[in-house]
């Protein structure tokens, strides 16, 4: 048994997350984390809300609450949309817990210490309209790289470029929308990345497994025009981490906090310090998962993100750690995801476009969208959702192939034996063959899984499902039992059995549908398949089960096409 650290790039506060922002992350690192746990790994699986920076004051200032309240509030709504799409969280944290101000003022002293923070008088846009400063969120302009008109100061949402607000073209202050924007002086603390590129690019350098999106976009900031640059790290807002050096002020930056990038991904160890106290266990209980020096040098960190938030993985967040000379676990894998877009568009959350992850599940329940999302997976290049191929994608795959196999299967049985698995009859070369087959093919789906191949795996369970479809059809139980009910009854004992083998395969991707089909064999037994002919006679002749209710209803022409004219782009 492994040690595994998954951990999901954190969703931002400001508002509900659409279906794009759901499997650039979350929803794969959920895919692996169950996965690994029914493999007998022992797993911790961290999220939390990114609480911090402008986008939560904005959000907050639109609807008249108090930032704080209003980041607890959202806070909840998450963690219910997040247990809505079944994301087995270990801990659902918030970047503005005291775990997280501790460790973030601790890192930053560290860093100062060793030299890798600087006091850098700087020039910053000043709003004369808002009588304040401008951090970068607050600014909006026109990208001088792609062009697109509505580019933040700190990144540009279209083409990924970092930016400075400076900048930007035509900027505007994105609370007032004022153009009367002036620069001023004033001063910050500065992350000396550039003292640790050669360090940082050592590193990469040594992830040979890494994705080709992941290395290329950290090989391109490390060195494309003036290679790696010092990052600020401070900001002139009200909300946020104090700047402290560990419990010391700091002076000079009174009435400063953290920048949301720097104490953003320190959250995922702060989250893990939150979850030693939520469940009462010992400090040595999380360090045991991020401090080589009491354990952690055995664990397997892997890190789920989309694209856009590479660059902050691979060397903002190590160079804080690296940078704090103290034996933090540095992160083993990248699995990082392209962008999703919607029906010709791009999902938004910041212009409201698309399926956003609340209106998903008043739709249909959470496994038909984890299910079309994961098997769609943006790994090797941007992805669209239509309607027209979500509709295609669940009839054909969950309906068709597994929800019916488990219904004729059940519904057979019950017909000709009975609610209970049938004795009688024995295994001939068909049931040999389909065993092997099996056998091949769940040794494939595995090794997708644990490459982290996201599409790839789910294409292997289809194919292990079509398997038992096809042996089904070609056995036809219904045509022997006229002649030979004996014969039949091993045919369907065994397909009973393979339900429960679905029922394990498929939990990672469709965890309610797995967790009906064990309740309607009336069996607790997710032991994974290592031996696919033990694992297929589990079920004895005799053990009762009911007829699970339909798994999966198809979706009418007349639900897609209302759907796609309900969510045009643009959500209400």
């Amino acid at each position: 048994m492994s040690r595994i650290l998954i951990t999901s790039a954190l969703p931002y506060i400001n508002g509900i997350k659409h279906l794009g922002n759901l499997v650039g992350s979350q929803l794969p690192a959920d895919l692996y984390a169950r996965y690994c746990r029914a493999r007998g790994h022992e797993v911790m699986f961290i999220c939390a809300t990114d609480e911090h920076g402008t986008p939560a004051e904005l959000a907050a200032a639109k609807t008249g609450e108090d930032v704080a309240d209003y980041c607890a509030r959202m806070h909840g709504v998450q963690s219910d949309l997040a247990e809505g799409f079944r994301l087995s969280f270990d801990h659902y944290g918030r970047s503005s817990s005291p775990q997280n101000r501790k460790l973030t003022q601790h890192f930053a002293g560290k860093l100062y210490d060793n030299g890798y923070i600087e006091e850098v008088s700087e020039e910053q846009v000043y709003s004369k309209a808002d009588g304040r400063f401008l951090p970068d969120r607050y600014i909006e302009g026109t990208c001088p790289n792609c062009g697109y008109e509505k580019a933040r100061g700190d990144q540009c949402e279209n083409c990924t470029k970092q930016l400075d607000p400076v900048d930007l073209i035509d900027p505007r202050s994105a609370i007032s929308g004022s153009t009367d924007l002036e620069v001023r002086e004033t001063k910050h603390l500065f992350l000396k990345q550039s003292a640790l590129k050669d360090e940082l690019d050592q590193w990469i350098d040594s992830q040979a497994g890494w994705p080709v999106l992941t290395t290329s976009i950290a090989k391109k900031w490390l060195h494309d025009g003036d290679g790696l640059r010092d990052r600020g790290i401070t900001r002139d807002l009200d909300w946020g981490v104090p700047v402290k050096r560990g419990d010391a002020d700091w002076p000079g930056m009174e009435g400063k906090v953290f920048y949301v990038w720097f104490d953003a991904p320190i959250e995922y160890i702060g989250a893990t310090a939150e979850w030693a106290e939520a469940t009462g266990r010992s400090e040595s209980e999380w360090e045991r998962w991020w401090r080589t020096d009491k354990g952690a040098d055995d664990v397997r960190y892997v890190q789920f993100m989309g694209k856009d938030n590479v660059p902050f993985h691979t060397l903002s967040f190590p160079a804080t750690l690296m940078g704090s000379r103290e034996p933090w676990k540095l992160v083993d894998y990248i699995k990082s995801f392209n962008y999703l877009n919607y029906d010709g568009g791009q999902f938004s959350t910041s212009q409201g476009r698309g399926v956003f992850m609340d209106q998903a599940l008043d739709i249909l329940p959470a496994d038909y969208w984890r299910w079309w999302l994961l098997s769609h997976a943006p790994e090797n290049s941007d992805a669209e959702f239509t309607w027209e191929n979500f509709q295609s994608s669940i009839n054909k795959d969950l309906a068709d192939v597994l929800g019916n196999f488990v219904s004729r299967v059940t519904k057979f049985c019950r017909s000709k034996f009975g609610e209970s698995v049938p004795e009688g009859g024995t295994l001939g070369e068909a049931e040999t063959a389909l065993i092997a087959d099996l056998e091949r093919r769940i040794r494939s789906y595995e090794k997708q899984m644990e490459a982290m191949e996201v599409r790839k795996s789910a294409q292997e369970l289809r194919a292990i499902w079509a398997v038992g479809n096809e042996y089904l059809q070609t056995a036809a139980p219904w045509s022997v039992y006229k002649e030979d009910p004996d014969r039949a009854a091993a045919i369907i004992r065994l397909m009973l059995n393979l339900i429960r083998v679905y029922a394990v395969l498929s939990a990672p991707f469709v965890p309610d549908a797995a967790a009906k089909m064990l309740e309607g064999l009336q069996t607790d037994d997710t032991s994974w398949p290592d031996d696919v002919e033990a694992a297929l006679s589990v079920l004895p002749a005799g053990h009762a089960f009911t007829v699970p209710e339909v798994l999966f209803a198809k979706i009418q022409d007349e639900e897609r096409d209302a759907w796609q004219e309900k969510f045009a782009g643009t959500r209400d």
